[in-house]
């Protein structure tokens, strides 16, 4: 699973996608999308978008490839090409809330969930969270203006990434267009972890 802002190393070995990887470095996008699978229809209905930011080419052909996650989208259809999945799709933006009563509300939901965030992360077995550090790096500040990005506050995205949740669950939340139904969600998820971490 990616997440806008997340980082996620690749290690591309099947020919398909040293191929697509190399087309999207040849045409100069850079970028390509990322779904997870799914038993009916191959990849799931949303994703998000890879940036390419280095890539390493093994002698043998493999390489690593080091990318973050970039905007969301939604898959309209479905295709193929030279053996590696391709899609038609629209992008996702969280909806902005206008209303002040509403937007001091999601204000004070985000700083709560994110006090919530933080202590969970620093409640965890040093193992863990070092684990974590070292893989996805520090959980991001929180930021000033909570709706500036499409995406909303990257934090969101790295706990998700982080926490050991059902791809499904994940996906879900991955789709969700409105920070207050993803806060909520992020909330629900701590609040079942931290029940656990006091056992």
């Amino acid at each position: 699973m990616a997440y806008p802002t997340v980082p996620c190393p690749l290690h591309v070995f099947e020919p398909r996608y040293r191929l697509m990887i190399r087309r999207s470095m040849e045409t100069g996008t850079k970028q390509f999308g990322m779904c997870i699978s799914d038993s009916q229809n191959g990849f799931a209905d949303y994703g998000c978008m890879l940036q390419i930011r280095n890539v390493h080419f093994l002698p043998d052909g493999r390489s690593v490839v080091d990318t973050v996650g970039g905007k969301r989208f939604r898959v309209l259809r479905r295709g193929m090409k030279d053996g590696y999945c391709t899609a038609d799709i629209e992008y996702l933006e969280d909806v902005k809330v206008v209303d002040e009563k509403e937007l001091k509300k999601l204000r004070e939901l985000h700083n709560f969930v994110y006090n919530q965030a933080c202590n969970w992360f620093q409640n965890l077995r040093n193992k863990f969270r070092t684990q974590i550090l070292q893989h996805f790096g520090p959980m991001p500040d929180r930021e000033e203006n909570i709706q500036a990005m499409p995406n909303g506050p990257a934090w969101c995205w790295w706990l998700l990434a982080v926490l050991p949740v059902d791809p499904r669950y994940q996906l879900s939340v991955l789709s969700m267009m409105s920070l207050k139904d993803r806060l909520i969600k992020i909330q629900h998820i701590l609040t079942y972890f931290s029940r656990d971490q006091s056992k």
